[in-house]
């Protein structure tokens, strides 16, 4: 009887060890009064794995506990050889939690969300969006076709959930709205939608285009590349850039890292820009919140962007030209300027007036400041 009872008792130890090593949970908690839908919370591996070591990323199925509802999700490698994040998305209430369980099971097939790639055939672009809305940088190839020449980072404005820029590119025909949104958004010799230069004395240091890309993640729920610059001219100093573009599913705007390297120790000047259109826009012009908004003109039928970028170090004075709205801030060598830019379409029917779209810049500035957080 002693051994039946020894027995019994290691089963049902080793059943209870195999079925704690098959799964394991996370609480997500919102500490801001504002819902947050949609949004890309990012797990460090090293924590998942820590607490669910038998884990098998091709069974691997994540669920919300209380709506039993399963979860998309991403693992987010930034370029390395090994995994460095869980990323999910997820809905929370406000100032509320949710359950997440990672547990053993043939997961839903991904709903690819965000996208992006270089595109040689079109002049060395590189290209990337989501859910929401597109962009695109420009690269060397363009430099030889002057009047096509543009600095800045350019909006395609999407009206569908889809990923359409391969589409669009094979099309050729990008300019104009075949039902799922186009490209008229005019870069020129500007910032466009938020790029970021050096600016001293209020002369704009434009760099060339990129010149080398690099892939780190490319979706579902985010993806994230780097270009990188050429050494050019400010003001007698020889400067460098690589600049690092993340978008995730579901968000309007994309997050920039910009590092700069030179050979002085002071903190270099830099300009966050928006292009101003001749007509009439409206303007937030948020100094205190390092936030700078634009509801453009309408276009005939092609409808009205609105563009916004946001700062998460102190902007130094804003500024409106007769060309762009001008973010001016300060950055160094040992550490990289991070913000926010992005922008929407009236016509995808979410953000149809002046008024919604500083809102969301609003939003989103207070979600960032306040970020989920992981137990």
């Amino acid at each position: 009887m002693k051994v039946i009872i020894i027995t019994f008792l290691f089963f049902s130890s080793y059943f209870n060890f195999a079925y704690a090593q098959s799964k394991a949970s996370f609480t997500i908690t919102n500490p801001s009064s504002l819902e947050r839908k949609e949004e890309v919370i990012a797990i460090a591996w090293n924590t998942v794995l820590a607490k669910y070591p038998a884990i098998d990323t091709t069974q691997l199925k994540i669920v919300n506990t209380s709506s039993k509802k399963e979860l998309p999700w991403q693992l987010e490698y930034r370029g390395e050889k090994s995994a460095q994040n869980l990323l999910v998305q997820l809905d929370i209430p406000a100032n509320g939690k949710v359950v997440i369980a990672l547990q053993k099971g043939k997961p839903s097939p991904p709903i690819t969300k965000t996208y992006g790639r270089y595109v040689p055939e079109r002049k060395d672009d590189f290209a990337w969006e989501n859910d929401k809305i597109a962009f695109r940088m420009y690269g060397k190839a363009l430099e030889a076709t002057p009047k096509e020449m543009a600095y800045g980072i350019d909006v395609w404005v999407k009206s569908t959930d889809r990923m359409v820029l391969n589409e669009r590119y094979k099309r050729g025909k990008y300019h104009d709205d075949q039902g799922d949104g186009m490209d008229y958004y005019h870069v020129g010799y500007t910032l466009g939608a938020g790029n970021v230069m050096p600016c001293i004395n209020d002369s704009v240091y434009y760099s060339k285009n990129y010149v080398r890309w690099k892939m780190l993640d490319n979706g579902p729920l985010r993806t994230t590349f780097q270009l990188e610059y050429e050494e050019w001219d400010v003001k007698g100093m020889k400067v460098k850039a690589i600049k690092t573009v993340s978008l995730d599913a579901g968000s309007q705007l994309s997050r920039m890292e910009a590092r700069y390297s030179y050979d002085k120790a002071e903190p270099l000047p830099l300009v966050v820009g928006i292009i101003k259109r001749k007509d009439q826009g409206k303007l937030l012009l948020d100094e205190q919140q390092g936030i700078m908004g634009y509801w453009e003109p309408e276009i005939a039928k092609d409808g009205i962007t609105g563009v916004g970028t946001m700062l998460f170090t102190p902007a130094t004075k804003m500024k409106v030209t007769n060309e762009q709205l001008l973010m001016h801030t300060l950055s160094n060598t040992q550490k990289s300027l991070t913000y926010y830019t992005g922008a929407a379409w009236n016509k995808a029917g979410v953000y149809t007036k002046a008024d919604d779209w500083f809102a969301y810049l609003q939003r989103f500035k207070e979600k960032i400041s306040q970020p989920l957080l992981v137990e």
